[in-house]
């Protein structure tokens, strides 16, 4: 994941500027439950017209405020997330177009497809959720714990006791989910190259009459996506109820004690009213929190794949030749002296000591039995792959020396 944050700085402005208009709602939020107090206390029981019109003035405007707010951090939220996601996209692509052919022997196609259009979007909505939502839910809730304290503490109590027993099941949530949701990545990878497969050959499918095998091959890699797109949601969805129990135990546990407090005069209607309210923006908080959590996890899965294909080191460096170069010609010597050549992962010699030489103009015919190796032998002349040993020259130069373009732009 480290790899990937990077990608943020160009953005950084737009990044602050959301989270300080969220920061601007927030407090606006905050403040209001304390307002409805002060209108129930001091305006509708001492029958005062006008402190309900000053305060219930005062709370339309932080409404307004907080409203205004909230547009402006979506809208800088928005243009961050779609910028980082553009460059991302831009720079996997540009990865993988650099890979040698061992590095694509590492990847399937379909897995390649799913890193630049799946796995980014996930990213892409999680710094949209992170700028305009993930960042605020813990300050709201925390916020209204303090404020639920600050304005009658036995109540405040209360909740300050069931908050945390709900962070401690959403962390727990987290950490299983963020597995269950790349093995989900991983079923999709198989969903896209069974269909990638079928539509490439799908002459071939229909010449053997294979349409039946490649109907029920799909169907079963389609099954177990959604067998563990299943499971990985019933583990987020079932914590919700879970959540509301608990909360919604808390407000009752706040409306006996409220009444309680008010008939012995150690709290106020208003005072009561305002903690309640809190509770519920509690509520509300850990509620899209566990959903937040549900795409952290996704998202987390997503950049552990993306990383992968950004960490990859054996990459071709084919530069750019400048234009003095175009003119430039090989004379198309090429020698081969003691090659061995195994292809990557694989136990098996393709090639074993091979030497012969070719000179400019010659015309050498390869012969050989299916899989005697002729097109790794010639695959190895542009540097498609690299020798285990030995050296492959052009016109006398070693041609892992040599600039790709040339080489590569000098073969028919």
């Amino acid at each position: 994941m480290s790899i990937i944050f990077p990608f943020l700085k160009k953005y950084r402005v737009a990044a602050g500027f959301a989270l300080l208009m969220m920061l601007v709602e927030l407090a606006v939020e905050l403040s209001q439950p304390l307002l409805i107090s002060k209108i129930i206390d001091d305006g509708i029981r001492q029958r005062d017209l006008s402190v309900v019109w000053l305060w219930g003035g005062i709370l339309v405007a932080s409404a307004a405020l907080a409203f205004s707010a909230g547009i402006l951090s979506s809208f800088f939220a928005s243009h961050a997330s779609q910028g980082f996601g553009f460059d991302l996209r831009d720079k996997l692509y540009a990865k993988v177009q650099s890979f040698s052919y061992e590095a694509f022997n590492r990847f399937a196609a379909s897995t390649l497809i799913t890193r630049l259009t799946g796995d980014v979007t996930q990213l892409q909505d999680m710094i949209f959720t992170g700028l305009r939502f993930m960042s605020r839910i813990p300050l709201v809730v925390v916020g209204s714990v303090i404020m639920g304290l600050i304005v009658q503490w036995r109540l405040g109590i209360i909740l300050a006791l069931t908050v945390p027993v709900m962070i401690v099941c959403l962390f727990v949530l987290m950490r299983r989910s963020s597995r269950m949701f790349r093995a989900v990545q991983g079923k999709l990878d198989g969903v896209n190259g069974v269909l990638q497969e079928n539509l490439t050959g799908i002459r071939l499918i229909r010449v053997f009459v294979r349409m039946g095998y490649e109907t029920g091959r799909f169907a079963r890699y389609s099954g177990e996506l959604m067998r563990s797109t299943v499971s990985a949601l019933r583990l987020t969805e079932t914590t919700m109820p879970f959540i509301l129990l608990v909360m919604n135990g808390g407000i009752l546990a706040l409306l006996w004690l409220g009444r309680i407090q008010i008939t012995s005069g150690t709290a106020t209607q208003g005072q009561t009213v305002a903690v309640i309210n809190y509770s519920l923006r509690t509520i509300g908080g850990l509620s899209a929190l566990s959903g937040v959590v549900a795409a952290y996890s996704r998202s987390f899965a997503s950049g552990l794949r993306i990383s992968e294909v950004l960490a990859v080191t054996d990459t071709e460096e084919t530069g750019s030749r400048p234009e003095s170069a175009a003119a430039e010609r090989l004379r198309g010597e090429v020698r081969f002296k003691g090659v061995e050549f195994r292809y990557p992962g694989s136990d098996i010699t393709a090639l074993s000591d091979v030497s012969f030489a070719v000179r400019p103009g010659e015309r050498v015919a390869i012969m050989g039995a299916t899989g005697s190796g002729k097109s790794s032998l010639v695959g190895l002349i542009p540097r498609l792959y690299e020798q285990t040993d030995g050296t492959i020259t052009v016109d006398g130069v070693d041609t892992r020396r040599m600039d790709l373009a040339l080489l590569r732009g000098s073969i028919g």
